[in-house]
């Protein structure tokens, strides 16, 4: 389909949604009357004046400079969208808005033809387990309708069923976004399953889009920082925004008053909703019961709809098996996560009965979250994308119930210039339930990596827990094997035995720290890991 938008149609999408301050021809000269506007087409639009070309529509977002337009009109720019008027510094219309991001997104909705609504979109919020959801949910969507699904994570993009791309958001900027979804319906991608975070709706990055099924799997505090949410109920609030945006809402009925005003939310957008739980003997519409555990630990749970039935008076349901599932995945938690998913394939038209296709989560492996390694000599290494107090401590509660004894050592760091709550989150975590903390740099940004690690250990508080910093992270995780090595010794010598474990929280499989601006070429963890249990990656 083309990609292109008639100038007075920008116009005209601005000020129809109330966004329109004025329309710029010149100094001085501004005007709302469309009649005035070139009648010119837009072939491209951007928020990077280095990608300017002949035909752009130019999104100023930010922290735009008038600089960053010399030599714009040479290269073709058409117009630009911006909260101020750039007269003096282009030739260009201006059209001045009182947002330029919700701006962005209907334009670009508009731009490439509104391919939201040519899809079946699903969108996936919470706190954790988002990314693996939406590999859940992908797996057996694609399954159901031949590999036409498309996936946007966290971790990869997927928008023609056989191309996988890392990505860089976990939403994407809106250009980005309805550049990609246009991509999907034209490669005939029938529905599409994504991420929204909660600065998604902050930045109104999915401003304007109407999800067919919004997914709300848990919450708790995450993001506080100057730069992102003040509070924890602005975070709260951003989160919740999908379900008020959503045709039909699936929630975790397992948050206490919080699922309350989740369902109050969906009641006052007149939003179908899906309740979840693992919880047993909740009146969840979808529940999940633990059946037994295999010798590795992997969970066989039975998953159970409960539908109304019309043949009663009493307002009882009638219960449908699922199935049992037994997940590739290790830890509890992620039940969690494949119940969600299973709740959100009924909810976008999967039907109870399709029980191969529902099976197909089993299967699922996502890069970084929950990668085991087991080394020659016998340690057992987890790497995993934990980087807050509810997923690290999820996590060593997974190593405590797998191996009962064991010496756990966790290598973690907290992010710098934002998200100031992980560190005392990490640390409290690590301080409740692990043996051994070795503190490390997770893309520090513009701090001081020893800085943000002094004040993760300032709030460990156990006298016994042995406490290390080691700022270049390849370094720590293998102090880490070498600790276990030095522990399983002392354990030797002392007449015990007990399954050494360590832990790698926070990157996954990210190849990159981010130090002072820049991207710096890193690892990954599952490298690391990889070669030093001797196994290839």
């Amino acid at each position: 389909m083309a990609r292109s938008m008639n100038l007075l149609t920008a116009f005209s999408v601005l000020y129809s949604h109330g966004l329109l301050r004025e329309a710029v021809l010149g100094p001085s000269d501004w005007t709302l009357d469309p009649d005035r506007l070139p009648h010119t087409e837009i072939s491209a639009v951007t928020y990077d004046t280095r990608t300017i070309a002949p035909g752009t529509l130019l999104f100023c977002k930010g922290a735009f400079r008038p600089e960053f337009l010399t030599g714009a009109d040479g290269r073709g720019l058409t117009a630009y969208v911006s909260e101020k008027e750039y007269s003096h510094d282009t030739r260009a219309v201006g059209l001045i808005v009182t947002d330029v991001r919700k701006a962005m997104a209907l334009l670009c909705a508009e731009f490439y033809g509104h391919p939201e609504r040519q899809m079946t979109v699903i969108g996936i919020t919470g706190t954790k387990g988002k990314t693996t959801t939406a590999y859940l949910v992908h797996a057996v969507l694609a399954q159901a309708s031949g590999n036409r699904c498309a996936l946007l994570s966290s971790e990869s993009n997927c928008v023609d069923g056989h191309t996988w791309e890392r990505s860089k958001l976990t939403t994407p900027e809106s250009a980005d976004l309805f550049a990609l979804m246009r991509r999907a319906v034209d490669a005939g991608m029938r529905e599409l399953v994504m991420e929204v975070s909660s600065q998604a709706y902050k930045t109104n990055r999915v401003y304007g889009i109407t999800f067919d099924v919004g997914a709300f799997l848990n919450i708790s505090p995450d993001h506080i920082s100057p730069i992102e949410h003040p509070t924890f109920e602005d975070y709260f609030y951003c989160k919740r925004r999908l379900l008020r945006n959503s045709r039909r809402a699936i929630i975790n009925d397992d948050l206490g008053g919080k699922s309350r005003l989740l369902r109050e939310e969906t009641l006052l957008a007149h939003c179908p909703v899906v309740g979840f739980s693992m919880h047993e003997g909740s009146d969840a519409d979808v529940t999940g019961t633990p059946v037994s555990s295999d010798a590795d630990g992997r969970r066989l749970s039975r998953f159970t709809l409960h539908l109304p039935d019309t043949t009663r008076t009493d307002g009882r349901r009638r219960s449908v098996d699922l199935g049992e599932y037994r997940l590739r995945l290790e830890g509890d938690f992620n039940y969690d996560n494949a119940l969600a998913a299973v709740a959100i394939c009924l909810a976008a038209g999967i039907r109870p009965d399709q029980q191969e296709d529902l099976h197909a989560l089993e299967c699922v492996s996502v890069p970084g979250r929950m990668q085991h390694f087991t080394s020659a000599d016998g340690i057992e290494a987890y790497v995993d994308y934990a980087h807050n107090y509810l997923s690290l401590r999820a996590l060593l509660a997974f190593a405590r119930e797998k191996y009962p004894g064991a010496f756990v050592t966790v290598v973690t760091g907290a992010t710098g210039g934002k998200a100031l709550d992980r560190r005392h989150g990490l640390a409290k975590a690590a301080d409740e339930n692990a043996d051994a903390l070795i503190v490390t740099t997770d893309d520090p940004g513009p701090e001081d990596p020893a800085d943000i690690a002094r004040q993760m250990l300032a709030d460990v508080h156990r006298t016994d827990l042995r406490t290390a910093t080691v700022l270049d992270r390849q370094q720590a995780i293998e102090k880490a094997f070498e600790c276990a090595r030095q522990q399983r010794q002392a354990d030797r010598q002392a007449g015990m035995t007990r399954t050494q474990v360590v832990l790698i929280a926070g990157k996954g499989d990210e190849p990159v720290q981010l130090v002072k601006g820049k991207s710096i070429p890193y690892g990954p963890d599952t490298d690391i890991v990889a070669r030093l249990c001797g196994q290839a990656q």
